[in-house]
This record gives C-alpha cells, sequence and structure tokens, in this order.
C-alpha cells in the first residue's frame, strides 16, 4: 500500500504519493485517471534533490518530481509547487513558512502566509521574439512564445471572450519546430489594465482549471504588451492568482501567489506492486 495525498490550486488537481522510488508512466496515468483511479491532473513526489539524476545542485533540499496525466516527465508546474509547498508543511518535511524546492527547472523558493495563499518564485520568464501561430478549430491565432522553464504560447483574444473557446481538440501550432516537446496554450482576455482571465490547453493533460506557469505567461505577455508589470490579476476558472514581475536582462523575475489546499489523504495499491 503506498500513502498519497490529493490536493489542488485553483483546481489545478495532484495526487501526491510517499514512496521512495520514481512512479512509473503506467502508474501516473492510472492516478490520474478520473474513472478507474484517483483523478487528478498530474502527480507530485518529494524525493531528495541528491538521488535526482542530472541534480548538481544542493542535494538535502527536496525535489518536487511532476509528471503530467499522460505520464510524462515536466520541467515544473507552479500550481503544483505551492500544493507541494503545503504537503511538506502537513508532512513535517518542512518545518518553516519558507524553503528552497528544488524543480527540474531549477530551484523554487516557496512562502505560506497566513491567510492559505503560498508564494512561489518562478525565476527567468522570457517572452521571445518568434513568430508562432495556433491553429484551433479552424481558426489561426498569433501567439508570443514565453519560456517559463517550460513552453508556453498565449494568444490574446482580444474579440473574443475565453469563454467562448471550445477545448474538444488540442490546438496545433506552426511552424511545428518552435515546440519540438509540445506546448501549454494558453488563451486570455483583458479585463481591464491590471486584470485578465485565461483558459487553458496543457500538453499532456488537456484543458486544466488552471496554470500556474501558464499564469505567469500570460502575466509576462501583458506585460510586454503594456508596460505594466503588475500585480496582475489572473483569473482562471478554478479561482484567481495573482502575479507580480520585475525586469531581469532579457526577461522577468516572476512571484505566484495563490491558494493551495491538500483535500484528502489515504493508502493505494498501485498497478505493478
Amino acid at each position: 500500500m503506498t500513502r498519497f495525498w490529493k490536493g489542488h490550486g485553483t483546481g489545478n488537481d495532484f495526487v501526491i504519493v510517499d514512496r521512495d522510488s520514481p512512479l512509473t508512466p503506467e502508474q501516473v496515468r492510472w492516478l490520474c485517471h478520473r474513472r478507474f483511479g484517483i483523478g487528478a491532473d498530474g502527480t507530485l513526489q518529494a524525493l531528495r534533490a541528491g538521488d535526482v539524476d542530472d541534480w548538481h545542485g544542493d542535494p538535502t533540499l527536496w525535489f518536487m518530481d511532476y509528471r503530467n496525466a499522460d505520464g510524462t516527465v515536466a520541467e515544473m508546474c507552479g500550481n503544483g509547487l505551492r500544493v507541494f509547498a503545503r504537503y511538506l508543511v502537513r508532512t513535517g518535511r518542512m518545518t518553516t513558512t519558507t524553503a528552497d524546492v528544488a524543480t527540474r527547472a531549477g530551484v523554487r523558493h516557496v512562502r505560506l502566509h497566513d491567510d492559505g495563499d503560498v508564494s512561489v518564485t518562478m525565476g527567468t520568464v522570457r517572452v521571445e521574439p518568434d513568430d508562432v501561430t495556433i491553429e484551433h478549430h479552424d481558426t489561426w491565432w498569433s501567439a508570443y512564445k514565453v519560456d517559463v522553464g517550460n513552453p508556453h504560447a498565449v494568444v490574446v483574444t482580444d474579440h473574443t471572450t475565453v469563454s467562448e473557446i471550445s477545448f474538444d481538440a488540442s490546438p496545433t501550432w506552426r511552424p511545428r519546430s518552435a515546440f519540438p516537446d509540445g506546448v501549454n496554450v494558453e488563451f486570455v482576455e483583458q479585463i481591464d489594465q491590471r486584470t485578465v482571465a485565461m483558459r487553458v490547453h496543457e500538453r499532456g493533460s488537456g484543458e486544466t482549471m488552471s496554470c500556474g506557469t501558464g499564469t505567469v505567461a500570460v502575466a509576462a505577455t501583458m506585460a510586454t504588451r503594456t508596460g505594466y508589470r503588475g500585480p496582475w490579476t489572473v483569473y482562471v476558472p478554478g479561482g484567481r492568482v495573482v502575479v507580480t514581475l520585475s525586469p531581469s536582462g532579457d526577461g522577468y523575475q516572476a512571484v505566484l501567489t495563490g491558494p493551495a489546499v491538500i483535500v484528502a489523504a489515504g493508502q493505494v495499491d498501485l498497478p505493478g506492486e
């Protein structure tokens, strides 16, 4: 039997497992299945950074091993990182309100607030100059290519509300070489000078109720368009988060703040064990 927790950040939900060895892709897909498993957008696992291949930093840090619902490995997840911090505190692995956490995108700093929100540093965000086009439901959209440690394509809809967009099919993009490992696609509607609404199709998961790195990509895109660096309030189907940016070289340093909740704990028999 494997101990697990279920948590979410603005509706972006995760199964967190307690075990020393990484999950197999088959186990991830089973855990995330919303009919035959527990159900989630992805899985999280706490490993010591020194036990992770290709990690060259502080070996004593907790490493967030994040997997998409289809079993593929992802570099980073902002909502997942907030939930991961809440889990570390809940299980006694983290005994302070601030800590550094290792991820495949580098070290990130987390801070827990008294009101239930968690802030996480998201590293350098770059809005790249490449021309990218998103095709969705026979419509072509110009998109911003954004690097948040993982790849994003941000479409500012201008004349379409995000509630009108259907995600019954996956968006595609041109040139295909722009995102050889797939991409997260955000559609954004500007509400006012400091507020946007967003929907997202995440690679490996489909539409999710929120995407932390996606909200950061959106804020960076809006900052590039308007010159206003925030705080940007980003509304997603699962709630709201706040993103603040500061200039850093050819990009921005971003801080993402929003809720993180553990909703259940239990034990599960993993397939293959």
